[in-house]
């Protein structure tokens, strides 16, 4: 049975850092990737990871500020978020793409399994 588990949700001011984890488990050479959504707005990609890490992709809104790496000796993905901004307020869900470990796809429906999100709010 697969199942996600993300954590390391919560408050955190403008500038500042925070760490997402994504736990997984019953996957089989899976990418992963990391999606958002805002109230009011749709589901939007983050970023993804190829099952090696070797190759990652990443929304330009956050590119050069938030980081996507895994450990697949304890079976997690992180989204470290560097700098964030109000705009980075939303739910974050993580997504496995199970049995594909190329994919790096930025739509939501190329993610087979998803987590219950975890809520992230950016202060001023």
């Amino acid at each position: 049975q697969v199942q996600l588990v993300e954590s390391g949700g919560g408050l955190v001011q403008a500038g500042g850092s925070l760490r997402l984890s994504c736990a997984a488990s019953g996957l089989t050479f899976s990418s992963v990737g990391w999606f958002r959504q805002a109230p009011g707005k749709e589901r939007e990609f983050v970023a993804a990871i190829t099952w090696s890490g070797g190759s990652t992709n990443y929304a330009d809104s956050v590119k050069g500020r938030f980081t996507i790496s895994r450990d697949n000796a304890k079976n997690t993905v992180y989204l470290q978020m560097n700098n964030p901004n109000t705009e980075d307020t939303a739910v974050y869900y993580c997504a496995a793409a199970n049995g594909r470990p190329f994919s790096i796809a930025t739509t939501a429906r190329r993610y087979d399994y998803w987590g219950q999100g975890t809520q992230v709010t950016v202060s001023s």
